[in-house]
């Protein structure tokens, strides 16, 4: 035990300086070929910096994660597939960050690099066993992967709206999947390798990307929502549906935040795909939290999460579904009053307790 945790250590270690020295680098890149973030106060746009910043911080995180894997991985069909995807998603990045390419054709690449990973590195999500039955998905397989590696894929590019919360976010995630591998006795699994090298390689940028941020991810953070995506069905061990939702639920924020965002743009008859300013991290900030006190609370709930699925994994399912039902009373409570899904919502319940106290004044 204790070797394995001074090679992954190794691993993350490597992984973080590298990412850190490589960020400088890609900062005056960014600068060279114009990817940079711009901020714009018109209506659609979610931008909360005030100056332009330098994009392709997912890029850095990919050459990490190249070092990496040439240093620790080993070669393999699936290793191949996942560098294969990963470049096209990479690449689609870049040229979306240099100049913005139309949704339609950034869908495009995700899908491509989905049937790589699905066709030619054969991962699949085939079968599930909830409450006592078997569903075998047979040639329903790949659809339904593809389906769920281009929803990861967009996950974290849609709540990379604040200085280090998409970082810290999947930093989170891969520490947990660690922790779990680890306690399971998969340390020299492929998917452990991937996690500990996108851990340390997610680390090194976090430190140029926490406020004052002084590079952003770009669209080359669907880099990492797709990683993460790759490591879910990785992690999947059996058909049972318990050992698939431990580690989606990891990242519970940030896959209630996409729910809700698409819940309100189709409430308002806009595309699910159209930016706004109602995300969660919004919400926060309009009740007068710092950028750095918003993000905090973000990891803060993120961290419950990931306690619930360690819990529910490997020790107590019992506790584990406590600290469940405990998040989705509190995301209920925020849903109803908040305007993260519709703006009538506060005021339903404003309506509501002024009923009851009205009540309790005439009783």
């Amino acid at each position: 035990m204790k070797l394995q945790l001074l090679d992954a250590s190794k691993i993350v270690l490597v992984t973080f300086v590298f990412s850190a020295l490589i960020m400088f680098l890609m900062r005056k890149v960014a600068v060279h070929v114009g990817a940079m973030d711009i901020p714009s106060n018109k209506e659609g746009h979610r931008h909360i910096h005030k100056k332009a910043t330098p994009k392709l911080g997912g890029v850095g995180i990919f050459l990490s994660f190249l070092l990496g894997y040439m240093l620790f991985g080993e070669n393999s069909i699936r290793m191949n597939s996942i560098l294969i995807a990963s470049f096209i998603i990479i690449l689609t990045g870049i040229v979306d960050d240099i100049k913005p390419i139309r949704a339609y054709q950034k869908l495009l690449g995700h899908v491509v690099a989905a049937l790589v990973i699905v066709f030619y590195g054969g991962i699949l999500l085939e079968e599930i066993t909830a409450f006592g039955y078997v569903i075998n998905f047979g040639y329903f397989a790949y659809p339904i992967t593809i389906l769920f590696l281009i929803a990861c894929t967009n996950i974290v590019n849609l709540i990379d709206g604040l200085d280090g919360l998409s970082g810290g976010v999947c930093s989170i995630f891969f520490i947990t999947i660690a922790i779990i591998g680890f306690y399971q006795g998969r340390a020299g699994s492929l998917v452990m390798i991937i996690t500990l090298i996108m851990l340390g390689a997610t680390l090194g940028f976090l430190l140029h990307n926490f406020y004052p941020a002084k590079i952003f991810l770009g669209d080359c953070s669907t880099f990492l929502g797709f990683i993460i995506g790759i490591i879910t069905l990785l992690e999947f061990k059996g058909p049972a549906l318990i050992s698939f939702f431990a580690p989606v639920t990891i990242l519970g924020i940030p896959i209630l935040d996409t729910l809700f965002a698409i819940i309100r743009r189709l409430l308002k008859g806009k595309s699910p795909f159209e930016a706004d300013k109602e995300h969660l991290h919004h919400q926060l900030l309009g009740m007068n939290f710092s950028q750095t006190t918003t993000v905090l609370i973000i990891y803060g709930i993120n961290i419950l999460f990931a306690m619930a699925s360690i819990f529910f994994t490997l020790i107590n399912p019992t506790i584990g579904l406590t600290i469940y039902i405990i998040l989705f009373i509190l995301v209920l409570w925020f849903v109803f009053h908040t305007t993260i899904i519709s703006e009538k919502n506060p005021k339903m319940v404003k309506k509501l307790e002024k009923i009851i106290k009205n009540r309790k004044n005439a009783s």
